[in-house]
């Protein structure tokens, strides 16, 4: 018979043992780095009846979960499942699906984990009313120790947890692809320099009512540590609050935050950036109905206060504004001047003028051009808000408003005037629609600066008329620069006869001098002669008064004897002469009535000339000559009268008295 050493004997056993051991399952080892779940076989308890987890010892998967080392069971009673531990690494976000709890409700998208949100205590999460499915609560960095029988988590590299059927892994990728999608797994990263912030649309939680499209601010009061939820990343907090699902007023600026993308995805959007020379005008979709603040005069519609829905009677001021673009709309105001052409080729640089072209006009001598023009407008920033709320924006305003009106007061301008005069005149017409229309602007809350005309041009139907008109128009311009030029040319001219007579005197400046000089040494002796001679002149006449004194002296004498010499003459002669006269007078009785007649008148005559002229009939001083006439003048007058001359005269008379 054949002898089996002790030692094989001992060794058999041992393997025996073993292989017992192990089949039955009553001793285990569980490595450091991972977790054990237990999964009991049968019990005495009978089987679990609802859910998965044996919470009271029935047969099923326990709720507690073996770390490493050696344990100890009854044989052939527990089977155990190790898995890794769960680790999440920086900066991500573990997502976790409890496959055992309370039902959600209705409403609910997430399971609430307000009551307990233990992941790593199965038995306190489920007592305390833990739900099943996808969870509000979320895993940030670290390792964790879980029961992945009743907790599966979901993150970028990896999906932790016990498939218990072959659907299982499908599932849980789907929602894995979900998550990712929605860039789920790592933290909303908003970065100063991208100039963005995310708008947030929250998935779980009470919906809005009809009237509304986006959810009120909620639990942002950080005093309140209940409501608090910080920017959505408690979601519990945030239902606390009140908060509704969908697009939420609030967004998230600067920063990190740690959002579960199935309660919440947030959508990147830039900031609202006023620059420099504008202003918002900010219309609100959201808000409480505020009465109106524009005041009784106003009659083009309603401005609310600011966070009230409508249109805000305060505009937003150059700067950088985290605005939610959902929640309403920010139209730009220029504050600064800007320019409304009215030309085809040519648009502003806000583009408001993009749909506006040239005026076309009708003259009085029917000429049918068109007028290029642009119009110079500034938005006092105070009164945007009524602009927008009258007109909407800017850009209605000049095509519906503006543009109707400019155009129809050059129409009327160019009807009162012909093609040559809308022309010539531009300037003062430009100058006087800048004037009238100044207060037509007003009216729109628009200050009108300034109104910029330009060359009017010939439209397609009578281009050849209008230049013809132009033509005569450059002609006689050229007509007027001739002249002026000639003008210039004759001024030139005389210039440059001055610059040579000029240079001719500088060049004789010598001679000039000496000729100078000596016309001033010939002037001062002249001067002097002129001296000497006056001082002669006056030694003369002193000479020569003295010399008339004397001789006035003496002729006075002479005189005064003359005159009384020609008195005693005078009255000799007159007496003579009478005597004369009567003789004459016989005498002419004697011969005959006619030449007596005659004789007598011209005594009476020459005596009645004689009494009334006062003249000496003698001079008074009488120069003796030899004959007897010359002594008596008188007497010879007498005789020349009764000559045969004087026969003659009265014989001419008597034939034209007959």
């Amino acid at each position: 018979m054949f002898h089996i050493p002790l030692w094989a004997e001992i060794v058999t056993g041992l393997v025996a043992v073993a292989a017992f051991v192990r089949v039955s399952g009553a001793i285990r080892y569980v490595g450091n780095n991972r977790v054990a779940i237990i999964e009991k076989l049968w019990s005495g308890s009978g089987s679990v009846s609802g859910g998965l987890i044996a919470l009271a010892g029935e047969a099923g998967y326990q709720p507690e979960v073996l770390r490493g080392g050696f344990h100890f069971f009854l044989p052939f009673q527990y089977r155990l499942h190790a898995e890794p531990l769960v680790t999440i690494p920086q900066g991500q976000i573990g997502y976790v699906f409890a496959r055992d709890g309370m039902p959600l409700e209705p409403t609910q998208t997430l399971a609430s984990n307000a009551a307990t949100a233990d992941f790593l205590d199965v038995r306190a999460f489920l007592t305390a009313g833990g739900q099943k499915g996808p969870q509000r609560a979320i895993l940030r960095e670290g390792t964790y120790a879980i029961n992945l029988a009743q907790f599966v988590i979901i993150t970028r590299d990896q999906i932790y947890g016990l498939m218990l059927e072959r659907a299982d892994q499908q599932v849980f990728d789907q929602m894995s692809s979900l998550i990712a999608s929605r860039s789920g797994f790592d933290a909303v990263v908003i970065k100063d320099a991208q100039d963005q912030i995310g708008v947030v649309t929250v998935h779980d939680g009470p919906a809005l009512g009809a009237e509304e499209i986006i959810a009120p601010e909620v639990g942002t009061d950080q005093s309140t540590a209940g409501t608090f939820h910080n920017s959505f990343q408690d979601p519990e907090k945030f239902i606390t609050a009140g908060g509704r699902r969908g697009r939420q007023l609030q967004v998230l600026v600067e920063g990190s935050y740690y959002i579960n993308r199935l309660f919440a995805t947030v959508e990147m959007v830039a900031k609202t950036v006023i620059e420099v020379g504008h202003v918002g005008v900010v219309i609100s979709y959201t808000g409480a109905d505020t009465g109106d603040t524009s005041g009784e005069d106003y009659r083009h519609g309603e401005l609310v206060a600011r966070g009230s829905r409508g249109v805000w009677s305060e505009p937003l001021l150059p700067g950088k504004y985290a605005f939610n673009t959902y929640a309403g709309k920010i139209l730009m105001v220029p504050t600064t001047n800007f320019i409304l052409k009215w030309d085809q080729a040519a648009v502003g640089t806000h583009r408001y003028d993009e749909n506006l072209a040239e005026v076309s006009l009708i003259t009085r001598d029917a000429f049918e051009p068109v007028l290029p023009l642009s119009v110079v407008v500034h938005i006092d920033y105070r009164k945007a808000p009524l602009v927008v709320q009258r007109f909407g924006d800017i850009k209605r305003l000049v095509e519906q408003t503006l543009d109707p009106m400019v155009s129809a007061y050059f129409k009327n301008v160019a009807q009162k005037r012909t093609l040559i005069e809308l022309l010539q005149e531009r300037a003062d017409i430009q100058q006087l629609a800048g004037q009238q229309m100044h207060e037509r602007f007003s009216a729109y809350n628009l200050e009108l600066q300034e109104v910029l005309i330009g060359t009017p041009r010939a439209s397609s139907t009578d281009s050849n008329q209008i230049e013809k008109v132009l033509q005569q128009l450059r002609e006689r311009q050229v007509a007027e620069e001739r002249v002026a030029t000639y003008e210039k040319q004759r001024i030139a001219a005389e210039s440059e006869k001055m610059l040579r007579e000029a240079e001719a005197r500088a060049n004789q400046q010598t001679a000039i001098t000496q000729s100078e000089l000596s016309i001033t040494v010939k002037e001062n002796e002249g001067k002097a002669a002129l001296r000497l001679a006056m001082q002669q002149a006056d030694q003369t006449r002193a000479l020569a008064r003295a010399e008339a004194d004397r001789v006035k002296i003496i002729g006075e004498g002479e005189a005064a004897k003359m005159v009384a010499i020609a008195s005693a003459d005078a009255e000799r002669i007159t007496k003579t002469g009478l005597a004369t006269a009567e003789t004459i007078a016989k005498q002419a009785e004697a011969s005959g009535g006619s030449r007596y007649q005659l004789t007598r008148q011209v005594v009476e005559r020459l005596a009645e000339a004689l009494e009334k002229s006062g003249v000496d009939i003698v001079p008074r001083i009488q120069i003796s000559g030899a004959g007897n006439d010359a002594a008596n003048p008188l007497a010879g007058l007498l005789g020349l009268l009764l000559s045969e001359k004087g026969e003659a005269l009265l014989a001419r008379e008597e034939q034209d008295a007959a």
